[in-house]
């Protein structure tokens, strides 16, 4: 193929969607890692594996004084997520639930909390079995309807929590106008989207009304399969006193050597969303096509229910996939017992093609009621489309179909 062949099919890939946001990969590779910082020179940032830091006199240190209040490593991180989500601050935690508990750790008992219905199943449990037992009043609400939203507010709602798309229903909420709708009811109400599915890379939350985005980072923000941590990005100052104090008094805070990982993963993030658009999309016109497939679920299909709000509020899609294979569990298990390259495994975002089950694997935790209401059957399979030949992918999905639906 041609070199203008090439920029077209890529062109092509991102016809329709938000445009690309201004000097990404220059501020993914340089903010945050500037080399004058260190005495060294290091164009790297080194681990600064320290957990104390020596002080002038009683009191008085050179930004640094123990490792769970500030690490050099930990900074460099952060500085360069808060520019990739075109945001003031950022602040990394332990994980990305570690990230959902600090956050709701600025509410009190009785404060209330609405979340989208279609959730991460660890958030699903973290609201439902901890955060309403301590004395939060939590509630869910389908966000792709914002009368259902606005309906579901109460004059104790602190804070609202979308994801988009939804993990694994892939359900797209219109920020914006869920954003504009909370803070018209009550200015004082904190927005949250779960970013983890798009990236910075593909969707900036704060720029649409948000006034936190967050991530598993385990995800496509590290995408190596290799780093558990959460990362908080916000722009209003008093948010990010607070976060930052939580952070420190919880003390769920990740490792220098894994910020060091999540860091490197950065540089490489444009390069990984744009192939993981291209393999998932490839792979969701196959499935869609397919006779043993039900229905496909994935927002850059023009099937999907809200794919021009994908396209307006997105620069691209992730590769993320839901899918119902036509049958019964058995043809679910049978399909996902006979995949040779994708590895049967929870988690997503990583260079490698993972499949699992929703019901059985990541929201077992929610009840068999609610994830009936959701649509998470037991024919419902998940696909993180990694960084493979496409090719390879779509033949390794097409003989587990084979082993599933034999012919007769």
């Amino acid at each position: 193929m041609s070199n203008t062949n090439k920029k077209e099919e890529q062109s092509d890939l991102f016809a329709g969607f938000h445009t690309a946001y201004k000097s990404f990969a220059t501020d993914a590779i340089h903010v945050g890692q500037e080399p004058e910082q260190w005495k060294s020179m290091a164009v790297v940032p080194p681990i600064s594996l320290s957990t104390t830091f020596k002080q002038h006199s009683p009191g008085k240190h050179a930004g640094f004084e123990y490792s769970r209040s500030g690490n050099p490593t930990r900074n460099c991180l952060e500085k360069a997520v808060a520019a990739l989500d075109g945001a003031k601050y950022c602040l990394a935690l332990a994980s990305g639930l570690a990230a959902t508990v600090t956050i709701t750790h600025m509410l009190k008992a009785g404060d209330g909390i609405v979340s989208m219905d279609d959730v991460y199943g660890g958030t699903n449990r973290y609201f439902q079995r901890i955060a309403a037992e301590v004395g939060l009043d939590v509630s869910f609400a389908d966000c792709t309807k914002p009368q259902l939203l606005k309906a579901a507010l109460k004059p104790n709602t602190k804070l609202v929590w979308i994801e988009t798309p939804t993990n694994p229903m892939m359900k797209v909420v219109d920020i914006k106008a869920c954003s504009d709708l909370v803070h018209e009811h009550n200015k004082d109400i904190v927005v949250v989207v779960d970013n983890t599915f798009m990236s910075a890379y593909f969707q900036r939350p704060l720029a649409l009304g948000a006034d936190i985005c967050m991530y598993s980072a385990t995800k496509y923000m590290n995408g190596h399969s290799d780093v558990v941590m959460g990362l908080v990005s916000m722009n209003r100052e008093d948010l990010y006193e607070r976060l930052k104090f939580l952070q420190n008094a919880l003390g769920s805070v990740p490792s220098p050597f894994d910020c060091f990982l999540c860091n490197r993963g950065l540089k490489t993030l444009h390069l990984r969303m744009e192939r993981h658009f291209k393999n998932a999309l490839a792979v969701a016109k196959f499935l869609e096509a397919d006779p043993r497939v039900e229905h496909v679920l994935y927002p850059g299909l023009p099937s999907h229910p809200q794919y021009e709000v994908m396209k307006r509020q997105c620069t691209g899609c992730p590769g993320m996939i839901a899918f119902d294979i036509k049958g019964k569990l058995e043809h679910a298990t049978t399909f996902l017992s006979n995949l040779k390259m994708f590895a049967i495994a929870e988690s997503l975002g990583g260079y490698e093609s993972l499949a699992e089950h929703p019901a059985i694997m990541t929201h077992a935790s929610v009840p068999e009621n609610e994830r009936n209401v959701l649509g998470i059957s037991d024919t419902l399979i998940r696909l993180s489309v990694g960084l493979e030949d496409e090719a390879d992918i779509i033949e390794d999905l097409d003989q587990a179909l084979a082993a599933a639906h034999p012919k007769k």
